[in-house]
């Protein structure tokens, strides 16, 4: 019973609400004494609700997960057995999710910071590339090393005759892949340094597609003739994030005068790439004739965008020698539209801050 005009209405619906409840639950049945017991109740029940809510999304999820991966199994075949149970490997959800969070974060980070003043980060920054440089170091070494050992055919390498080698390759593919989550930090700092203008499409297509992509190379080829193009990416990588390191410090600027010669070393990398990948297209060897036309294909779109950022930064406004690193209050780009050297972020103009 209601014993409160002013609860009419809610006792009204908290009897559908315990009505409902009744026909997915035991039955149970509440005495309402005082307004505060009421109060208990209508809380009990929205919790109850809620509860009921997030069973419901998550069986939700679950049936899109299974119905994503059963479509990625039915397009490219079983997976292979050897990285089952690694992690965030099963299921393509979290991945697919980040990928979604990601791009979400740049509009909604833009919108938040869009009247807030732009953050220097320069202690992050070092950290952050100095952890990449050394990650990158590792991969590159352990790449070498594991392919070397298991003899890999530098023209064509299967995905099952080297054995224990492959699975060293593996592990460390794994480590690839999952710097290219770390690297989604690449765009977080530039929308928290209200760096808009390097939130190219160059900049977000390769970091949400590089993701995604070698999710479905881990599972479907963690090995053999995969090996390739992350060694080379690797040692990319090294001198790259050892750039933008040392552009923190101001003291140095004056040794970087070779930033325009990473984007060059950026488009070689991928036509390597593309070459070693239709080798084992023109000599086979057993790797999926599909993948290696996928993966020229994508690295071609690389070569066009990065080819075009080339042009347009390098070509067309040359730089001279002794602009090369930029005096302050100018912003430099890099050729993968990426990070960290600007003149405003504090390390070399320090009246911006």
């Amino acid at each position: 019973m209601c014993f409160f005009e002013e609860q009419q209405l809610s006792c009204v619906l908290l009897r559908h609400l315990l009505y409902l409840e009744e026909t997915v639950e035991e039955k149970f049945y509440f005495t309402y004494k005082s307004q505060g017991d009421l109060e208990d109740a209508a809380t009990s029940s929205y919790l109850q609700g809620c509860g009921r809510g997030l069973m419901k999304s998550k069986e939700h999820l679950k049936a899109f997960d299974d119905e994503i991966n059963a479509f990625l199994d039915n397009m490219f075949g079983p997976r292979d057995s050897r990285v089952r149970g690694w992690f965030m490997l099963d299921s393509y959800l979290p991945t697919f999710v980040l990928t979604v969070l990601y791009l979400l974060s740049i509009w909604l980070g833009n919108r938040f910071m869009k009247s807030r003043p732009a953050l220097s980060l320069r202690g992050l920054l070092t950290f952050y590339n100095l952890g990449i440089t050394l990650l990158s170091a590792y991969m590159l070494a352990e790449l070498i090393l594991s392919s070397w050992e298991g003899g890999y055919n530098l023209q064509c390498q299967d995905l099952t005759s080297a054995g224990e080698a492959d699975i060293r390759v593996a592990r460390v593919l794994w480590w690839y892949y999952f710097s290219k989550l770390i690297e989604f930090l690449d765009t977080i700092f530039f929308v928290l340094r209200k760096k808009t203008s390097q939130i190219t499409f160059l900049h977000v297509y390769h970091h949400a597609s590089m993701f995604n992509i070698w999710w479905c190379v881990l599972n479907w080829i963690p090995c053999g003739q995969s090996f390739f193009g992350p060694t080379l990416n690797s040692f990319i990588h090294i001198l790259m994030y050892s750039y933008y390191g040392l552009s923190v410090f101001p003291s140095m600027h004056k040794y970087l005068w070779w930033k325009r010669y990473l984007t060059q070393a950026q488009l070689v990398q991928f036509v390597l790439t593309i070459t070693h990948t239709l080798s084992a297209v023109v000599r086979p060897c057993g790797f999926p004739f599909g993948c290696l036309i996928f993966q020229s294909s994508y690295m071609l779109t690389l070569v066009i965008l990065f080819l075009n950022f080339y042009v347009q930064t390098y070509r067309k406004k040359p730089m001279k020698k002794d602009t090369d690193v930029p005096p302050a209050g100018k912003e430099v780009k890099n050729g993968f539209s990426k990070v960290y050297f600007t003149a405003t972020n504090g390390a070399i103009n320090k009246k911006a801050q």
